[in-house]
């Protein structure tokens, strides 16, 4: 079976960017010029994925608004023949077929992915969270998917950090999987969500991608309030991994060792737009410049 639905949570509230995000989605903070939720869209279309369903909640319009077409504004640059704007204002509604849902009450990102249940059906599918941006050079949604149809069950991102960040993130325990050359493809055998320093069973932490089956949904039906009180996507992945292959259990994790961009708080959000800003063949040059004589004459 061919994977080709995209499930993307954007219902979060934002706090961390207060007072940005009193009006405006945090999602639709750009990234250079760009919001960030139109670059995980790119990445689920370059991937193959086509339908994508975003996840909103309250004062998310403006995410409906993006990915539609805007007459006027359209008209006006077509009447002043300003083709390369007119491009880039069009690029976003051409991407995919996008939909919406609203979660309703916020309650966690195991009860957002829950609200996907009736779009999706019954395939495997992909969710890609907004706060992590994976750079287009380097492919990880593309072999999770490979996996996926290839092992079954469901596949999800890991990535090494510092062992004293590990309480911020769901946490994998893993082992190697028999007969694979891949010893970044491992089989996970425990997951807990922000454990302590001192009981994390490894420095991999789990990261905003993930290949889902099917099989998930039931499980979350049936996932009482974890962590925060909130329904947690890990937990569920916590009984698929015990689960009959037969009936989509099984986890497998994937190693990542490419770029990916944080923009879940104010510094790692202002670290990424630089990081990008500085890669972009029309800016960097002149950017970089810029940003080396800054800082030579800045005090740290």
């Amino acid at each position: 079976m061919t994977i080709h639905k995209a499930v993307i949570p954007a219902a979060g509230l934002g706090t961390r960017f207060l007072p940005a995000t009193k009006s405006t989605p945090k999602e639709m903070l750009p990234v250079v010029d760009k919001p960030a939720i139109q670059y995980v869209v790119e990445e689920a279309v370059a991937a193959g994925l086509d339908d994508v369903l975003l996840i909103t909640g309250r004062s998310k319009r403006t995410l409906a608004d993006h990915f539609d077409a805007v007459p006027e504004l359209e008209a006006a640059l077509e009447a002043k023949g300003d083709t390369e704007r007119l491009a880039k204002v069009r690029e976003s509604t051409e991407l995919a077929n996008v939909h919406f849902v609203r979660q309703g009450q916020p309650r966690g990102l195991g009860h957002a992915v829950l609200q996907a249940k009736h779009h999706v059906g019954d395939e495997p599918f992909a969710v890609l969270l907004g706060d992590d941006l994976i750079d287009e050079r380097d492919a990880l949604l593309t072999p999770m998917l490979e996996i996926q149809e290839r092992l079954g069950g469901s596949v999800i991102a890991l990535l090494e950090v510092p062992a004293e960040q590990i309480s911020s993130y769901g946490c994998a325990a893993i082992e190697p999987i028999d007969g694979t050359q891949d010893a970044d493809t491992v089989r996970i055998t425990g997951l807990v969500e922000k454990p302590p320093v001192d009981e994390a069973p490894s420095n991999l932490a789990i990261i905003g991608r993930y290949v889902l089956h099917p099989a998930v949904f039931e499980v979350l039906e049936n996932t009482a309030p974890g962590r925060g009180g909130e329904i947690q996507l890990t937990d569920a992945l916590a009984t698929l991994m015990d689960m009959p292959a037969e009936q989509g259990g099984g986890v497998t994790g994937v190693v990542f060792r490419g770029r990916r961009y944080d923009t879940g708080d104010r510094l790692d959000y202002l670290k990424a737009v630089v990081r990008i800003a500085a890669d972009r063949p029309d800016l960097g040059p002149d950017f970089k410049e810029w940003l080396a004589g800054y800082v030579a004459g800045a005090e740290v």
